[in-house]
């Protein structure tokens, strides 16, 4: 049995840990950041912010609809935030894990998000990659501003 992939994608946010981890859980602001594309139209953000609660996330692109999956495991605010993963479409096996580590910094807080991927996934690490790294990009201007 191979090794799981393991990436990790570092942010510093100008805000505090506490604002920075409730933009995950909240629909209203999940549905600015995650997996928001600049081309795409949100249609479904339900979040069930609960340890064994689900969230399904679509967004409507030119493609077509991307739907995606989580299931929370670990929800310890406002430092840790752990998740089961999955893009539409997909079965109950082919999850993948996501941990968020958040830490107060004199300018905010920094965030760490590493993603355990099946070593079959391989071939996509760098395209997971780039995909958390433009959600995290999309986030910060979120924490910037004080409109929630």
């Amino acid at each position: 049995m191979s090794a799981p992939v393991i990436l990790t994608v570092t942010r510093d946010f100008a805000a505090p840990p506490e604002r920075v981890f409730d933009a995950w859980l909240d629909p209203a602001q999940a549905g600015r950041f995650l997996f928001a594309t600049p081309g795409g139209e949100m249609q479904t953000v339900e979040i069930d912010a609960r340890v064994g609660g689900r969230a399904l996330i679509v967004e409507r692109r030119p493609a077509g609809d991307a739907g995606h999956r989580l299931q929370y495991e670990v929800i310890d605010r406002p430092t840790r935030l752990v998740f089961l993963f999955a893009a539409d479409p997909a079965e109950e096996g082919e999850w993948s894990r996501v941990s968020i580590a958040i830490a107060a910094t004199d300018r905010g807080a920094t965030l760490t998000l590493t993603h355990e991927m099946d070593p079959q996934r391989a071939a996509y690490e760098d395209r997971t990659r780039e995909g958390w790294t433009m959600i995290l990009n999309t986030l910060a201007p979120i924490m910037e501003k004080n409109d929630d």
